[in-house]
């Protein structure tokens, strides 16, 4: 009886090529500090080895890669990467995650974009400030890699699928809770000035305090330039400061409002007492602060399951639905807000 042949290991990739196992890991997860004879003469081998199955072994264990493009990441990444995973158990998919930061996709989009279609990835999933550059999507679609972004801070052209929220629904929705509880003088914090999420639920406020009749003054509007909480404590201060203060607050992340939270707290102000307090995504970080907040949930669990299944449509040719997808954000009330004091 003939034995099974033996799979073939990096080590064995390595020693064919003349280079280290690190180098041929490299070339495999798209890094760009790898000279490209040498990328070449290793992707040749990976090939002729047949390295990581057939082409129908890649469709039976697929991967996908869960791409974000930021350094540092918030709260709110840590529960998008739960939720993309869980969508992938569900399907059977593997779910492989990296960030900007160790290497950058936009060095060398080619050869980023050949090392994911050799490790056996199946499609990318982005989360990122922008729609990532032109070369990196005709990179991805050289190599046949379709394009999904998740939860898009800039809003994406017609060309790009994309998966995001209601996030003018929701920042009108956390405004009008305010407004109905008696506050006119609130204040929003934003995260990110010129992302669109950002825009979209700044005007969702500012559609909802219009309707009111409640001025919406240029002092209470304040940008942090992130969604971080250290970002919220520093903008917080500034905003409690201003004479006179404003009796609530509507920031466009937890986690800013975690830190307008703290703020409050280093001014000797009460939460909700002295000062209402509305955030966005609904993270689990709303249930633990104290108080708990009251916040706007974003579907996140949703949007990573139309994620994942769109990018499998794509890589198998399938027609999808829509190229952009936005599920219904909601108000969820807690112990942050109560109506103002006299």
């Amino acid at each position: 009886m003939a034995s099974e042949p033996q799979r073939v290991t990096l080590a064995k990739v390595a020693e064919s090529a003349g280079v280290s196992v690190a180098t041929v890991s490299k070339v495999i997860n798209g890094r760009p500090d790898v000279a490209q004879q040498t990328r070449d003469k290793v992707l040749d081998l990976l090939r002729h080895y047949n390295y990581g199955g057939s082409r129908d072994d890649l469709r039976s264990h697929p991967t996908v890669e869960l791409l974000f493009g930021f350094e540092r990441l918030s709260i709110y990444h840590t529960e998008i990467i739960q939720s993309v995973v869980d969508a992938g158990a569900r399907e059977g998919i593997a779910v492989v995650v990296s960030r900007r930061g160790g290497y950058d996709p936009t060095a060398n989009p080619v050869a980023w974009a050949r090392g994911l279609a050799a490790a056996g990835r199946r499609a990318v999933i982005a989360v990122t400030a922008n729609s990532l550059s032109a070369p990196v999507r005709d990179a991805l679609s050289r190599y046949q890699m379709p394009l999904v972004l998740l939860d898009p801070e800039s809003l994406p052209d017609d060309s790009i699928v994309s998966v995001g929220a209601t996030n003018f629904t929701g920042g009108h929705a956390a405004a009008a809770h305010l407004l109905s509880l008696g506050h006119r003088r609130i204040a929003f914090l934003g995260g990110t000035e010129h992302a669109w999420s950002n825009q979209a639920r700044l005007h969702g406020f500012r559609s909802a305090m219009e309707a009111a009749g409640a001025p919406v003054l240029p002092e209470l509007i304040r940008h942090a330039g992130t969604f971080h909480a250290a970002e919220g404590t520093e903008h917080g201060t500034e905003l409690l400061a201003v004479d006179p203060a404003p009796t609530a607050v509507f920031a466009s992340s937890d986690e800013l409002a975690a830190g307008v939270i703290e703020a409050a707290r280093r001014r000797g102000l009460r939460v909700p007492e002295d000062l209402s307090i509305v955030g966005f995504d609904n993270t689990r970080l709303a249930e633990v602060t104290s108080p708990p907040l009251t916040t706007i949930h974003g579907p996140v669990e949703e949007m990573a399951a139309v994620a994942l299944r769109t990018a499998l449509q794509l890589a198998a040719d399938e027609k999808i639905d829509s190229h952009h997808v936005e599920l219904a954000t909601q108000l969820v009330v807690r112990e942050s807000t109560r109506p103002p004091r006299d």
